[in-house]
């Protein structure tokens, strides 16, 4: 949705003078990938089809693998995208900082050919092959200045361990993932972003994801969970679980998430029945999504709530004290968009006093 991209986006950016750059089919796990030209970060991610990689030879005195292109304005980058590689070029610059390996058929990763880098800051692999098996844990723990690395939409079955310290954001979307290594995020304080979505995990241990004290974004959405995941860490500003089978939401489900703004639970299957009333009760929560559900009536919401997801399920009334408990003076929702169409109600069902609890409300779509 348009307003909670805008929030991921804000949170990523970092500064105002970023720009994201987002590849024609390369979605990055779903969240874009931020560029900080303030750091010297390349501005684009494929070269394909941007300029002619003769030229870059003819131009570039340094040297280059046959099978990348070195672009001159970019002397850290090498872009080995969408080439049909079986596996990473040999002889990488040792100048390699942002090495872009996306739209391959690579299934292995060893340390000795990341060996010559030493200063390595970006490792994108998405829509490649690579196995957990083929994947050898010095290959990445060597890279000790790694910030960045994407493997979402390969064949992984677990999440690797021995990952560089200084790691920011993993993304492993749309793999095979049915477990996490013990300790594999022991070490990852620096930890921002966490893509796990479209995987096979069905539960988190308590150690599971211990070490990450600084994490913001954590998408487990897409994967075989019935219930909210324990033992998350308490740092998640932003929690997706959309498209899980929960069973239902107890009254205990989100205690312990004191920074959670922004929660994604839609196409989970819930029901009224299922959904404790409190289960909500958070007054930092700004936006929640629960879309395409099986919902008959509006859950309660803190009146602090600002975005409110409810399209797509069987909602027949509006109740205002879903949103407003008593209306005062000082005592209204702060909601600014409601989404209520796709439901079995109209507009004329709604009642009359509905404006004194919503006084602030900017768009409702019925």
């Amino acid at each position: 949705m348009a307003l909670l991209c805008c929030g991921v986006l804000i949170l990523l950016g970092g500064v105002a003078f970023s720009s994201a750059t987002v590849e024609d089919g390369f979605d990055y796990g779903g969240v874009p990938l931020w560029i900080n030209r303030l750091l010297g970060e390349p501005s684009v991610i494929s070269l394909q089809g941007r300029m002619d990689p003769a030229w870059f030879r003819a131009n570039n005195p340094q040297i280059c693998p046959e099978q990348c292109d070195c672009p001159i304005q970019w002397p850290t980058a090498l872009y080995c995208e969408r080439r049909g590689l079986a596996h990473v070029p040999d002889h990488l610059p040792h100048r390699t900082q942002y090495l872009f390996l996306q739209g391959n058929n690579i299934t292995s990763l060893s340390s000795s050919v990341l060996g010559n880098i030493t200063g390595l800051r970006w490792l994108i692999l998405d829509n490649n092959q690579l196995n957990s098996d083929q994947l050898e844990q010095a290959a990445l723990q060597n890279q000790t200045q790694l910030c960045y690395f994407f493997a979402n939409r390969n064949h992984l079955s677990s999440v690797p361990s021995a990952l560089p310290t200084g790691l920011r954001q993993l993304r492993l979307a749309h793999n095979q993932i049915s477990s996490i290594n013990p300790g594999a995020f022991q070490h990852l304080q620096n930890l921002t972003l966490l893509l796990l979505q479209g995987n096979r995990l069905q539960t988190i241990t308590e150690g599971d994801l211990k070490g990450l004290i600084s994490l913001n974004l954590l998408d487990l959405s897409g994967n075989q969970f019935q219930a909210v995941p324990k033992h998350l860490p308490a740092s998640v500003q932003q929690l997706y679980l959309s498209n899980n089978s929960l069973s239902g939401l107890g009254e205990n489900s989100f205690v312990g998430f004191h920074n959670l703004k922004y929660l994604r639970l839609s196409g989970c299957g819930l029901q009224n029945s299922g959904i404790h009333p409190s289960v909500f009760n958070s007054s930092i929560l700004v936006e929640l999504d629960l879309s395409y559900n099986n919902l008959t009536t509006i859950p309660m919401v803190p009146s602090t709530l600002q975005y409110l997801y409810l399209e797509a399920n069987e909602i027949q009334e509006f109740n205002v004290t879903s949103f407003c408990r008593e209306v005062g003076p000082l005592s209204y929702s702060r909601m600014k968009v409601l989404r209520l169409d796709g439901n079995k109600m109209s507009y004329h069902q709604l009642p009359p006093d509905w404006i004194f609890c919503l006084r602030v409300l900017q768009n409702i779509y019925i």
